[in-house]
């Protein structure tokens, strides 16, 4: 073999070598032992608007979705709190799949217990682990709050989170007063935003309505303040600087419910930080006095929001505001609420970002966009496409909804850049990938995910949408305000100028348009 102590290949170079090219060809004939003529006419079939329609009247099987499992929802929410501990009721591998979904993205250490559920509790009950599990948690890690959520197993056998946290307190696990807000999140339904929903709302619900019959309820006192809810956000560690900074720009009294921003971007000067940042649980107290809710993700957010209606707030929805409409609406919403203009520092922000897109606007018009994403992103990046003069052409949410879809709909009519596009609602990338196929577009806005589709098809990938892998820190940066837009663009524009610089590279064929200027 090459590789040993003196001589270390990469992964990248190592497969190459001979001797492993010759024991991957081995394996071929046993395992894929088809012609390759045959293969590559089965390949060729796939892409065809005859295999399209077989594949979009498929009904019973779903490949590679653009969505994740509740309890990945409810993980993100419970690192939002302060001194928050996510405590998810299943095996221990799926929680080994949230903690590494998150550390993947965010490249930061993501903190999460299990109840270590194997075959006797899916029998018995997970009770015990329940109780043990819970003493555990707060015996080693010192939280000063444990979020419980469930996966698949416990929800199949109908385990009662209620009843199983009341029975843990008595049996001494944790002290009666302890703080251990729940939501039932079965993965089998629904996706990772439908968790976030619910677990938000189950810490809502805690805290607000009486601590599942140990405390008082809450009495609304109103207030001033604003609250701001950002849902499901895989860029939130720089978002949530850039609504913190605009909220301040205003001199509003606000707080962020749910802020796992600093968990996620902890320093390294020697200390380990398990938690870190999150709003606390006196802020989640006080925010029921708000005078308003700012919720930036609709979709997302659907119980909670209901919720906090009933409580007497008022709610203002927005949808991931991306680019100039969607920051316009978001800012006018705290002047009116706070009753204040709108600072002429964010008015200045407003121009440059307007500035930008004229300077840029002659090389995205026209262009042709396939997305895919949770439901709130994709309105939001759909409305800033149609701003620069792009086309959206195939929008598609796996956990979208009709509604959803009627909305962006009505988003491409009333643009003359969205006569073409489509939204497609509750598909999956293999449906994306017979869209790109026979529909061609120029560039392919997704997630890591997307890299097979990009190679699939020859579709550039623009990676805007989490989770993001193959790529380091571009959770850092905004996508949200103008700030964010103009992070957005860019990134729009350099995939843009790196396909034109790849397709004009050969000298004397198509080196014509290999300029230096742009």
């Amino acid at each position: 073999m090459p590789q040993n102590a003196d001589k270390i290949l990469d992964h990248e170079f190592l497969f190459r070598e001979p001797e492993y090219q010759t024991m991957l060809e081995g394996k071929k004939a046993f395992e894929f032992n088809h012609p390759d003529d045959k293969i590559k006419q089965v390949i060729e079939w796939t892409k065809t608007e005859e295999y399209k329609e077989k594949n979009f009247a498929r009904d019973s099987l779903v490949v590679n979705p653009a969505k994740a499992c509740q309890p990945l929802g409810a993980v993100f929410a419970a690192n939002g709190f302060a001194k928050t501990l996510s405590f998810v009721h299943g095996s221990q591998g799926c929680v080994a799949y949230y903690r590494s979904h998150f550390s993947r993205h965010f490249k930061e250490p993501t903190s999460c217990v299990s109840s270590s559920m194997t075959e006797d509790a899916a029998v018995f009950g997970g009770l015990n682990n329940m109780i043990d599990g819970l003493a555990n948690t707060y015996n080693l890690y010192k939280p000063d709050m444990i979020a419980v959520s469930t996966t698949c197993m416990a929800e199949v056998i109908g385990d009662d989170l209620n009843a199983f946290i009341k029975t843990a307190k008595e049996k001494g696990s944790v002290p009666a007063e302890f703080d251990v807000p729940f939501a039932h999140t079965p993965a089998f339904v629904g996706s990772h935003i439908t968790g976030y929903d619910n677990a938000l709302l189950g810490v809502l619900q805690h805290f607000w309505d009486g601590k599942s019959g140990t405390a008082p309820a809450l009495t609304r006192v109103p207030n001033e303040s604003i609250n701001f809810i950002g849902g499901f956000d895989g860029f939130v560690v720089g978002n949530m600087k850039e609504i913190k900074r605009i909220f301040n720009l205003f001199g509003a009294d606000y707080t962020i419910i749910c802020d796992p921003s600093e968990v996620w971007a902890t320093p390294t000067d020697g200390e380990f930080r398990m938690y870190d940042g999150g709003t606390t649980k006196e802020q989640v107290e006080g925010a029921l006095n708000a005078k308003a809710t700012i919720v930036f993700q609709e979709f997302c957010c659907e119980k909670t929001i209901k919720y906090l209606r009933d409580k007497g707030q008022e709610v203002v929805v927005l949808n991931s505001p991306i680019g100039v409409a969607g920051t316009d609406a978001f800012l006018m919403a705290i002047s009116r609420l706070t009753g204040k203009p709108v600072p002429a520092e964010l008015e200045k922000e407003r121009g440059l970002l307007v500035d930008a897109m004229a300077d840029s606007q002659a090389h995205l018009h026209g262009k042709r966009y396939a997305l895919y994403g949770d439901p709130d992103q994709m309105i939001g990046t759909a409305q800033f496409l149609l701003e620069l003069g792009a086309e959206p052409i195939h929008v598609l949410a796996t956990n979208g909804t009709e509604e959803w879809a009627n909305r962006l709909q009505a988003l491409f009519d009333a643009s003359p850049y969205g006569k073409d596009c489509k939204a497609y609602p509750k598909r999956d990338l293999w449906h994306m990938r017979s869209l790109l196929h026979t529909q061609p577009v120029d560039f392919l806005i997704g997630n890591t995910y997307g890299k097979y589709l990009e190679r699939d098809t020859g579709t550039p990938l623009i990676r805007m949408v989490f989770p993001i892998f193959d790529r380091h820190h571009y959770h850092r940066l905004p996508t949200w305000g103008y700030e964010g837009a103009q992070r957005v663009l860019l990134n729009l524009l350099d995939e843009y100028f790196e396909a034109l610089d790849a397709n004009t590279i050969v000298p004397g064929k198509t080196d014509y348009s290999y300029d230096i200027i742009r």
